[in-house]
């Protein structure tokens, strides 16, 4: 395939989503998340990966989506953002799709004000909003986020 994009889909409340799977590290069942005291709204709490703390941030806040208990059927992705590894909870992990990049139409160019979502994929009759990464955290947030894992845990 000329110009190929690897993702891994996702889904939410039914949404399709998608992530460069380049910036994709591990996939796993979900785990018990430990609070994270004066984190960001966003931020659900902290997992150990490998002897790494990594924030599970609630990409359903984000997105204005409903919220939810996390179930023992959820995934967590971690991933890396530009700044930091972060986990993302997904109701279902659809695994990893190629497409030709030809076909990915900037966000911009059909929402103009789509903040958190590089570009669009229309898949099988589907929408697959691929998410970006790099903005997901404001700088507020990330400070605060810094912050709160300098208070409550034992960085190296």
């Amino acid at each position: 395939m000329n110009n190929s994009e690897r993702l891994l889909a996702f889904a939410l409340e039914g949404q399709k989503y998608a992530l460069s799977l380049s910036s994709v590290e591990k996939v796993f069942r979900s785990v018990e998340i430990t609070p994270l005291p004066k984190a960001p709204t966003i931020v659900l709490g902290i997992i150990n990966v490998r002897g790494r703390v990594i924030p599970v941030v609630d990409i359903r806040k984000r997105f204005g989506l409903p919220e939810r208990e996390i179930g023992v059927s959820d995934h967590l992705i971690v991933a890396q953002t530009p700044r930091r590894d972060v986990a993302l909870v997904a109701d279902r992990v659809d695994g990893v799709i190629e497409i030709d990049g030809r076909e990915i139409t900037r966000a911009e160019q059909i929402l103009p004000n789509a903040q958190h979502v590089a570009g669009v994929v229309k898949l099988a009759g589907d929408l697959l909003l691929i998410h970006d990464l790099a903005g997901f955290l404001s700088l507020d947030e990330e400070t605060a986020l810094n912050d709160a894992l300098k208070e409550n845990t034992t960085l190296p």
